[in-house]
Protein backbone atom coordinates (compact mmCIF):
# COMPACT_ATOMS: atom_id res chain seq x y z
CA UNK A 1 0.00 0.00 0.00
CA UNK A 2 3.06 2.16 0.83
CA UNK A 3 4.14 1.71 -2.56
CA UNK A 4 1.12 2.37 -4.15
CA UNK A 5 0.19 5.78 -2.65
CA UNK A 6 4.01 7.03 -3.57
CA UNK A 7 3.52 5.65 -6.61
CA UNK A 8 0.46 7.35 -7.57
CA UNK A 9 1.41 10.61 -5.51
CA UNK A 10 4.33 10.60 -8.25
CA UNK A 11 1.65 10.13 -11.18
CA UNK A 12 -0.19 12.74 -10.17
CA UNK A 13 2.29 15.48 -9.75
CA UNK A 14 4.06 14.16 -13.09
CA UNK A 15 0.53 14.93 -14.75
CA UNK A 16 0.76 17.92 -13.02
CA UNK A 17 4.07 18.79 -14.27
CA UNK A 18 2.68 18.05 -18.04
CA UNK A 19 -0.61 20.21 -17.46
CA UNK A 20 1.29 22.85 -16.61
CA UNK A 21 3.73 22.79 -19.14
CA UNK A 22 0.76 22.12 -21.65
CA UNK A 23 -0.89 25.59 -20.27
CA UNK A 24 2.06 27.35 -21.16
CA UNK A 25 2.74 26.11 -24.71
CA UNK A 26 -1.18 26.58 -25.36
CA UNK A 27 -0.44 30.62 -23.78
CA UNK A 28 2.31 31.27 -26.65
CA UNK A 29 0.12 29.09 -29.30
CA UNK A 30 -2.89 31.78 -28.01
CA UNK A 31 -0.15 34.89 -28.89
CA UNK A 32 0.28 33.00 -31.88
CA UNK A 33 -3.60 32.80 -32.91
CA UNK A 34 -3.68 36.78 -32.55
CA UNK A 35 -1.06 37.47 -34.42
CA UNK A 36 -2.29 35.35 -37.34
CA UNK A 37 -5.32 36.98 -37.28
CA UNK A 38 -3.77 40.59 -37.43
CA UNK A 39 -1.72 39.30 -40.19
CA UNK A 40 -4.89 37.92 -42.15
CA UNK A 41 -6.80 41.46 -41.05
CA UNK A 42 -3.41 43.06 -42.81
CA UNK A 43 -3.39 41.09 -45.87
CA UNK A 44 -6.62 42.95 -46.94
CA UNK A 45 -4.38 45.83 -47.45
CA UNK A 46 -1.45 44.03 -48.88
CA UNK A 47 0.68 44.57 -46.44
CA UNK A 48 -0.14 41.29 -44.67
CA UNK A 49 1.57 39.28 -47.07
CA UNK A 50 4.92 40.37 -46.20
CA UNK A 51 3.98 39.14 -42.54
CA UNK A 52 3.16 35.20 -43.58
CA UNK A 53 6.77 33.88 -43.56
CA UNK A 54 7.58 35.73 -40.20
CA UNK A 55 4.00 34.89 -38.85
CA UNK A 56 4.57 30.74 -39.74
CA UNK A 57 7.87 30.80 -38.10
CA UNK A 58 6.49 32.19 -34.79
CA UNK A 59 3.91 29.24 -35.17
CA UNK A 60 6.85 26.66 -35.72
CA UNK A 61 8.49 28.06 -33.13
CA UNK A 62 5.25 27.30 -30.69
CA UNK A 63 4.85 24.04 -32.51
CA UNK A 64 8.59 23.19 -32.03
CA UNK A 65 8.18 24.27 -27.76
CA UNK A 66 5.20 21.76 -27.54
CA UNK A 67 7.33 18.64 -29.55
CA UNK A 68 10.25 19.40 -27.11
CA UNK A 69 7.43 18.98 -24.28
CA UNK A 70 5.68 15.80 -25.47
CA UNK A 71 9.23 14.31 -25.90
CA UNK A 72 10.36 14.67 -22.82
CA UNK A 73 7.38 12.80 -21.67
CA UNK A 74 6.70 9.76 -23.92
CA UNK A 75 7.33 8.84 -27.25
CA UNK A 76 9.83 11.12 -28.95
CA UNK A 77 8.06 13.91 -31.54
CA UNK A 78 10.05 14.64 -34.29
CA UNK A 79 10.26 18.14 -35.67
CA UNK A 80 10.15 18.28 -39.79
CA UNK A 81 12.53 20.19 -41.82
CA UNK A 82 12.39 24.01 -41.51
CA UNK A 83 10.25 26.23 -43.18
CA UNK A 84 10.45 27.06 -46.82
CA UNK A 85 11.36 30.40 -48.06
CA UNK A 86 8.28 32.11 -49.82
CA UNK A 87 4.63 32.32 -48.43
CA UNK A 88 3.21 30.14 -50.93
CA UNK A 89 6.14 27.52 -50.81
CA UNK A 90 5.11 27.42 -47.12
CA UNK A 91 1.32 27.27 -47.52
CA UNK A 92 2.19 24.16 -49.42
CA UNK A 93 4.24 22.46 -47.04
CA UNK A 94 1.84 19.85 -45.24
CA UNK A 95 3.62 20.46 -41.98
CA UNK A 96 3.15 23.88 -41.74
CA UNK A 97 -0.50 23.32 -42.47
CA UNK A 98 -0.62 20.88 -39.68
CA UNK A 99 0.71 23.53 -37.01
CA UNK A 100 -1.66 26.08 -39.09
CA UNK A 101 -4.25 23.70 -37.76
CA UNK A 102 -3.05 22.53 -34.52
CA UNK A 103 -2.27 26.18 -33.20
CA UNK A 104 -6.00 26.77 -32.25
CA UNK A 105 -7.11 23.81 -31.00
CA UNK A 106 -4.05 24.15 -28.33
CA UNK A 107 -4.37 27.75 -27.88
CA UNK A 108 -8.60 26.86 -26.97
CA UNK A 109 -8.62 22.71 -26.28
CA UNK A 110 -5.28 22.62 -24.28
CA UNK A 111 -6.14 26.36 -22.80
CA UNK A 112 -9.26 24.70 -20.75
CA UNK A 113 -7.92 21.48 -20.13
CA UNK A 114 -4.69 22.86 -18.38
CA UNK A 115 -6.93 25.15 -16.31
CA UNK A 116 -8.79 22.26 -15.22
CA UNK A 117 -5.72 21.01 -14.34
CA UNK A 118 -4.40 22.95 -12.62
CA UNK A 119 -7.69 24.57 -10.57
CA UNK A 120 -7.92 20.42 -9.10
CA UNK A 121 -5.33 21.09 -6.96
CA UNK A 122 -6.05 24.38 -5.55
CA UNK A 123 -9.83 23.58 -5.23
CA UNK A 124 -8.77 20.50 -3.15
CA UNK A 125 -6.43 22.74 -0.73
CA UNK A 126 -9.01 25.16 -0.68
CA UNK A 127 -11.88 23.02 0.58
CA UNK A 128 -10.05 20.70 2.55
CA UNK A 129 -8.51 23.19 4.58
CA UNK A 130 -11.77 25.37 4.55
CA UNK A 131 -13.33 24.15 8.13
CA UNK A 132 -10.47 26.14 9.49
CA UNK A 133 -11.15 29.48 8.06
CA UNK A 134 -14.82 28.76 7.60
CA UNK A 135 -15.73 31.64 9.88
CA UNK A 136 -14.04 34.33 8.22
CA UNK A 137 -16.35 34.49 5.48
CA UNK A 138 -19.41 35.26 5.17
CA UNK A 139 -22.50 33.70 7.06
CA UNK A 140 -23.94 30.92 4.51
CA UNK A 141 -21.74 31.14 1.80
CA UNK A 142 -18.74 28.69 0.97
CA UNK A 143 -15.89 28.03 -1.83
CA UNK A 144 -16.75 27.87 -5.34
CA UNK A 145 -18.59 24.64 -6.82
CA UNK A 146 -20.23 24.48 -3.32
CA UNK A 147 -24.21 24.67 -3.67
CA UNK A 148 -25.56 24.45 -0.16
CA UNK A 149 -25.26 27.20 2.45
CA UNK A 150 -22.56 26.53 5.19
CA UNK A 151 -24.26 27.09 8.51
CA UNK A 152 -21.76 25.35 10.82
CA UNK A 153 -19.01 23.17 11.39
CA UNK A 154 -20.93 19.87 9.70
CA UNK A 155 -21.24 22.30 6.28
CA UNK A 156 -17.59 22.99 6.59
CA UNK A 157 -16.53 19.35 6.85
CA UNK A 158 -19.07 18.65 4.40
CA UNK A 159 -17.29 20.88 2.06
CA UNK A 160 -13.84 19.44 3.18
CA UNK A 161 -14.94 15.95 2.00
CA UNK A 162 -15.76 17.41 -1.28
CA UNK A 163 -11.86 17.96 -1.00
CA UNK A 164 -11.04 14.63 -0.94
CA UNK A 165 -12.88 14.00 -4.00
CA UNK A 166 -10.83 16.88 -5.95
CA UNK A 167 -8.13 15.45 -4.29
CA UNK A 168 -9.02 11.61 -5.80
CA UNK A 169 -9.74 13.07 -9.20
CA UNK A 170 -6.24 14.68 -9.51
CA UNK A 171 -4.68 11.55 -8.37
CA UNK A 172 -7.07 8.97 -10.97
CA UNK A 173 -7.26 11.00 -13.36
CA UNK A 174 -4.26 13.46 -13.86
CA UNK A 175 -2.63 11.40 -16.36
CA UNK A 176 -5.78 10.77 -18.27
CA UNK A 177 -6.23 14.81 -18.49
CA UNK A 178 -2.52 14.61 -19.61
CA UNK A 179 -3.18 12.82 -22.43
CA UNK A 180 -6.42 14.20 -23.58
CA UNK A 181 -4.41 17.76 -23.35
CA UNK A 182 -1.31 16.30 -25.55
CA UNK A 183 -3.70 14.46 -28.25
CA UNK A 184 -4.16 17.11 -30.65
CA UNK A 185 -0.29 17.15 -30.36
CA UNK A 186 0.39 14.15 -30.72
CA UNK A 187 -1.92 13.59 -34.11
CA UNK A 188 -1.01 16.92 -35.90
CA UNK A 189 2.78 17.78 -34.79
CA UNK A 190 3.71 14.02 -35.39
CA UNK A 191 5.59 13.85 -39.07
CA UNK A 192 3.16 12.42 -41.56
CA UNK A 193 2.89 8.67 -42.25
CA UNK A 194 6.18 7.81 -43.90
CA UNK A 195 8.44 10.30 -43.35
CA UNK A 196 9.47 8.87 -39.61
CA UNK A 197 11.92 6.92 -40.98
CA UNK A 198 13.32 9.21 -43.24
CA UNK A 199 14.01 11.84 -40.43
CA UNK A 200 15.47 9.20 -38.26
CA UNK A 201 18.05 8.32 -41.07
CA UNK A 202 18.77 12.18 -41.17
CA UNK A 203 19.27 12.41 -37.51
CA UNK A 204 21.05 9.82 -37.01
CA UNK A 205 23.08 10.82 -39.54
CA UNK A 206 23.42 13.80 -37.69
CA UNK A 207 24.58 12.02 -34.49
CA UNK A 208 26.74 9.86 -36.23
CA UNK A 209 28.68 13.13 -37.26
CA UNK A 210 28.85 14.49 -33.81
CA UNK A 211 30.04 11.18 -32.35
CA UNK A 212 32.87 10.86 -34.98
CA UNK A 213 34.00 14.35 -34.37
CA UNK A 214 33.87 13.74 -30.81
CA UNK A 215 35.86 10.97 -30.75
CA UNK A 216 38.36 12.53 -33.54
CA UNK A 217 38.86 15.26 -30.52
CA UNK A 218 39.01 12.58 -27.87
CA UNK A 219 41.73 10.76 -29.69
CA UNK A 220 43.54 14.20 -30.38
CA UNK A 221 43.06 15.25 -26.60
CA UNK A 222 44.33 11.98 -26.03
CA UNK A 223 47.48 12.12 -28.83
CA UNK A 224 48.55 16.22 -27.21
CA UNK A 225 48.27 14.63 -23.46
CA UNK A 226 50.92 12.11 -24.43
CA UNK A 227 52.83 14.34 -26.36
CA UNK A 228 53.13 17.25 -24.04
CA UNK A 229 53.65 16.01 -20.95
CA UNK A 230 54.24 11.72 -20.94
CA UNK A 231 56.69 11.68 -24.00
CA UNK A 232 58.78 15.04 -22.74
CA UNK A 233 58.90 13.20 -19.29
CA UNK A 234 60.25 9.66 -21.01
CA UNK A 235 62.91 11.72 -23.04
CA UNK A 236 64.10 13.94 -19.92
CA UNK A 237 64.37 10.46 -18.15
CA UNK A 238 66.21 8.73 -20.74
CA UNK A 239 68.89 12.00 -21.47
CA UNK A 240 69.30 12.06 -17.33
CA UNK A 241 69.84 8.37 -17.17
CA UNK A 242 72.74 8.61 -20.46
CA UNK A 243 74.10 11.61 -18.45
CA UNK A 244 74.21 9.60 -14.83
CA UNK A 245 75.90 6.71 -16.80
CA UNK A 246 79.11 9.07 -18.20
CA UNK A 247 79.12 10.64 -14.96
CA UNK A 248 79.36 7.47 -12.87
CA UNK A 249 82.60 6.76 -13.98
CA UNK A 250 84.56 10.39 -13.72
CA UNK A 251 81.81 11.57 -10.13
CA UNK A 252 79.69 9.23 -8.94
CA UNK A 253 78.14 11.35 -6.26
CA UNK A 254 76.90 13.58 -9.79
CA UNK A 255 75.76 10.80 -11.19
CA UNK A 256 74.07 9.86 -8.10
CA UNK A 257 72.00 13.21 -8.20
CA UNK A 258 70.91 12.56 -12.08
CA UNK A 259 69.84 9.26 -11.24
CA UNK A 260 67.43 10.74 -8.52
CA UNK A 261 66.80 13.04 -11.12
CA UNK A 262 65.74 10.65 -13.61
CA UNK A 263 63.67 8.51 -10.84
CA UNK A 264 62.11 12.04 -9.70
CA UNK A 265 61.47 12.80 -13.67
CA UNK A 266 60.24 8.62 -14.21
CA UNK A 267 57.75 8.78 -11.57
CA UNK A 268 55.86 12.48 -12.74
CA UNK A 269 55.89 10.23 -16.37
CA UNK A 270 53.97 7.01 -14.70
CA UNK A 271 51.66 9.94 -12.56
CA UNK A 272 50.54 11.75 -15.95
CA UNK A 273 50.42 8.63 -17.36
CA UNK A 274 47.55 7.62 -14.87
CA UNK A 275 45.98 10.82 -15.62
CA UNK A 276 45.68 10.05 -19.23
CA UNK A 277 44.35 6.46 -18.72
CA UNK A 278 41.83 7.56 -16.44
CA UNK A 279 40.66 10.61 -18.76
CA UNK A 280 39.65 7.43 -21.22
CA UNK A 281 37.85 5.30 -19.21
CA UNK A 282 38.01 5.91 -14.97
CA UNK A 283 38.95 2.55 -13.23
CA UNK A 284 36.67 3.77 -10.51
CA UNK A 285 33.69 2.84 -12.82
CA UNK A 286 34.87 -0.75 -12.55
CA UNK A 287 35.39 -0.86 -9.27
CA UNK A 288 32.87 1.15 -7.72
CA UNK A 289 30.20 1.28 -10.70
CA UNK A 290 28.47 4.88 -11.56
CA UNK A 291 27.38 5.55 -8.01
CA UNK A 292 30.98 5.27 -6.66
CA UNK A 293 32.17 7.42 -9.17
CA UNK A 294 29.79 10.55 -8.53
CA UNK A 295 30.12 9.88 -5.13
CA UNK A 296 34.23 10.45 -5.90
CA UNK A 297 33.58 13.49 -8.27
CA UNK A 298 31.08 15.62 -5.99
CA UNK A 299 33.53 14.47 -3.06
CA UNK A 300 36.07 16.09 -4.92
CA UNK A 301 34.50 19.43 -6.33
CA UNK A 302 35.25 22.34 -4.67
CA UNK A 303 31.51 23.36 -4.60
CA UNK A 304 29.43 22.07 -1.49
CA UNK A 305 27.34 19.73 -3.73
CA UNK A 306 24.71 17.41 -2.38
CA UNK A 307 24.23 14.01 -4.44
CA UNK A 308 20.60 12.04 -5.06
CA UNK A 309 21.56 8.69 -6.74
CA UNK A 310 19.63 5.59 -7.71
CA UNK A 311 20.73 3.14 -10.01
CA UNK A 312 19.31 0.02 -8.89
CA UNK A 313 21.38 -1.92 -11.67
CA UNK A 314 24.50 -1.51 -13.87
CA UNK A 315 24.30 0.57 -17.20
CA UNK A 316 26.51 -0.38 -20.23
CA UNK A 317 30.23 0.67 -19.58
CA UNK A 318 29.96 3.25 -22.17
CA UNK A 319 26.91 4.71 -21.33
CA UNK A 320 28.73 4.68 -17.54
CA UNK A 321 31.87 6.50 -19.05
CA UNK A 322 29.60 9.13 -20.53
CA UNK A 323 27.66 9.98 -17.72
CA UNK A 324 30.87 9.91 -15.16
CA UNK A 325 31.97 12.39 -18.07
CA UNK A 326 28.87 14.71 -18.60
CA UNK A 327 28.95 15.48 -14.81
CA UNK A 328 32.53 15.52 -14.35
CA UNK A 329 32.64 18.59 -17.38
CA UNK A 330 29.74 20.07 -15.50
CA UNK A 331 31.03 20.60 -12.03
CA UNK A 332 33.77 22.09 -13.80
CA UNK A 333 32.04 24.54 -15.79
CA UNK A 334 30.10 25.49 -12.53
CA UNK A 335 33.43 25.39 -10.80
CA UNK A 336 34.76 27.66 -13.05
CA UNK A 337 32.51 29.87 -14.59
CA UNK A 338 29.21 29.98 -13.01
CA UNK A 339 30.28 32.02 -9.75
CA UNK A 340 27.86 29.23 -7.91
CA UNK A 341 28.12 28.55 -4.13
CA UNK A 342 26.44 25.10 -4.38
CA UNK A 343 25.67 22.16 -7.43
CA UNK A 344 23.23 19.50 -6.74
CA UNK A 345 23.63 16.25 -8.89
CA UNK A 346 21.15 13.54 -8.97
CA UNK A 347 21.20 9.93 -11.37
CA UNK A 348 18.35 7.86 -11.57
CA UNK A 349 17.39 5.18 -12.93
CA UNK A 350 13.93 5.28 -15.17
CA UNK A 351 12.55 2.17 -17.27
CA UNK A 352 15.81 2.23 -19.83
CA UNK A 353 16.54 5.57 -19.58
CA UNK A 354 19.49 7.19 -17.60
CA UNK A 355 18.27 10.47 -16.17
CA UNK A 356 21.23 12.85 -15.06
CA UNK A 357 20.53 16.47 -13.59
CA UNK A 358 23.52 18.48 -12.59
CA UNK A 359 21.64 22.01 -11.33
CA UNK A 360 23.71 25.02 -9.63
CA UNK A 361 22.51 28.73 -8.54
CA UNK A 362 25.12 30.61 -9.89
CA UNK A 363 24.40 33.55 -12.23
CA UNK A 364 23.29 31.86 -15.42
CA UNK A 365 23.59 32.49 -19.03
CA UNK A 366 25.73 30.05 -19.86
CA UNK A 367 26.39 29.62 -23.45
CA UNK A 368 27.46 26.39 -25.52
CA UNK A 369 29.51 28.56 -28.38
CA UNK A 370 31.25 30.25 -25.35
CA UNK A 371 33.96 27.43 -25.15
CA UNK A 372 32.94 26.04 -21.82
CA UNK A 373 32.76 22.26 -23.01
CA UNK A 374 28.63 22.20 -23.20
CA UNK A 375 29.00 21.96 -26.47
CA UNK A 376 31.10 18.64 -25.86
CA UNK A 377 29.02 17.62 -23.72
CA UNK A 378 25.75 17.53 -26.06
CA UNK A 379 27.73 15.85 -28.33
CA UNK A 380 29.16 12.95 -26.45
CA UNK A 381 25.38 12.58 -25.32
CA UNK A 382 24.00 12.96 -29.08
CA UNK A 383 26.34 10.23 -30.26
CA UNK A 384 24.45 7.86 -27.31
CA UNK A 385 20.93 9.01 -28.78
CA UNK A 386 20.66 10.67 -25.81
CA UNK A 387 18.99 13.83 -24.95
CA UNK A 388 20.64 17.15 -23.55
CA UNK A 389 18.83 20.17 -22.24
CA UNK A 390 20.26 23.20 -20.62
CA UNK A 391 18.05 25.56 -18.89
CA UNK A 392 20.20 28.75 -17.99
CA UNK A 393 18.83 32.38 -17.74
CA UNK A 394 20.68 35.40 -17.04
CA UNK A 395 20.75 35.40 -13.09
CA UNK A 396 20.62 32.31 -12.61
CA UNK A 397 20.36 29.12 -12.02
CA UNK A 398 21.73 26.74 -14.51
CA UNK A 399 20.36 23.76 -15.12
CA UNK A 400 21.58 20.62 -17.40
CA UNK A 401 19.32 17.55 -17.93
CA UNK A 402 20.88 14.44 -20.32
CA UNK A 403 19.29 10.89 -20.50
CA UNK A 404 20.91 8.65 -21.97
CA UNK A 405 19.69 5.38 -23.38
CA UNK A 406 20.66 2.18 -20.53
CA UNK A 407 21.14 -0.52 -22.73
CA UNK A 408 22.86 -3.69 -20.99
Amino acid sequence: MRRFARDRARAAVDALEHLVGGLGTSVLALGAVFWLVIVLLLCVGGIGLLLIPGALRIVRSVADRERARLSRWGPEVLGPPPVPDGALAALRDPAVCRELLWVPVHATFGFVVGLIGLSLPLTAVQNLTFPLWYTVVPAGEGPSLVFWNIDGLADAIAVALTGLGWLALLVFGGLWLARVQAWPGRRLLAPAPGTDLSLRVVQLTATRAAALDAHAAELRRIERSLHDGTQNRLVAVTVLLGAARRALARDPRAGGELLDRAQQAAEQALAELRTVVRGILPPVLDDRGLSGALDGLVAGCALPCRLEVHLPARCAASVEATAYFVVAEALTNAVKHSGATSVAVSARLDADRLRLSVADDGGGGADESAGTGLAGIRRRVEAYDGRFTLTSPPGGPTTMNVELPCGS
